[in-house]
């Protein structure tokens, strides 16, 4: 099991924003794996404003951002239409749940599901994480 870099869509550090991911205020990463979660450091959002809905200059921007801080895995309540493109660099997780700390201790349980989806690269499909907090893995239509 290897650990992994995860970028937390928030604007407070504590829950997820309720926005797309990609208007996030901000990124809070951590590395993960099955011992430990450390948290990495805080990003600002400071990617390009988006000119039309679903705008893959936003999205390369975001992209960008994330490469530049070896993110491999990207969680948000919300996610636009620029997931098709962000899925092609990161594994994306949505997720119910509005609290970080929680969210972060079921993606512990969940990291061989994560892995699994990380390797298959650029064609990969996205994991939504569920009300009983399971993950269910969306095939790549």
């Amino acid at each position: 099991m290897i650990t992994m870099v995860f970028a937390f869509g928030t604007d407070d550090g504590s829950y997820f924003t309720k926005r797309h991911f990609g208007d996030s205020d901000r990124f809070d990463l951590y590395k993960i794996d099955l011992k430990n979660v450390n948290f990495i450091k805080q990003i600002t959002n400071n990617s390009e404003e988006e000119k039309v809905h679903a705008d893959p200059k936003k999205a390369g921007s975001i992209a960008k951002i994330l490469n530049r801080e070896n993110v491999q895995i990207v969680v948000s309540k919300h996610f636009g239409p620029n997931i098709l493109r962000i899925r092609k660099k990161f594994v994306c997780i949505k997720t119910s749940c509005d609290s970080i700390e929680e969210m972060k201790t079921i993606i512990q349980h969940n990291l061989d599901l994560i892995e699994t989806v990380l390797i298959e690269g650029e064609n990969r499909g996205y994991i939504v994480q569920r009300e009983d907090l399971s993950f269910n893995y969306v095939q790549n239509n």
